[in-house]
């Protein structure tokens, strides 16, 4: 029960994330390009969620792919697309503000 509360309100480990980005990552942005274009991690590529399954092709040979987007929910969803399409190594990074945070530490 506790545990809950402790998820909802702590800060979230990013120490993953920040070693896969490190490593060079692909930063994947799947918000809409007018979300993107309101302000976005730097050196990240916009491929908003609707089209994540038809542009399968620019995700292929990444070692590690982290996907994020304002909320986490439909990096949770693109996640989820491409594992369906084979794709093992792909983290849910939440949102563009997690990951630019990692970036920067």
């Amino acid at each position: 029960m506790f545990g809950i509360f402790k998820n909802m309100f702590s800060k979230k480990d990013n120490t993953q994330m920040e070693k896969l980005i490190k490593e060079g990552a692909f930063l994947v942005d799947v918000r809409t390009a007018a979300e993107f274009a309101e302000g976005h991690v730097k050196g990240s590529t916009n491929i908003p969620l609707d089209q994540v399954a038809s542009q399968l092709e620019k995700f292929k040979g990444k070692e590690q792919i982290i996907v994020f987007c304002r909320s986490g929910n439909r990096s949770g969803q693109a996640k989820m697309i491409l594992e369906q399409n084979g794709f093992k190594n792909v983290t849910n990074g939440g949102t563009w503000q997690d990951v630019n945070e990692a970036i920067s530490k």
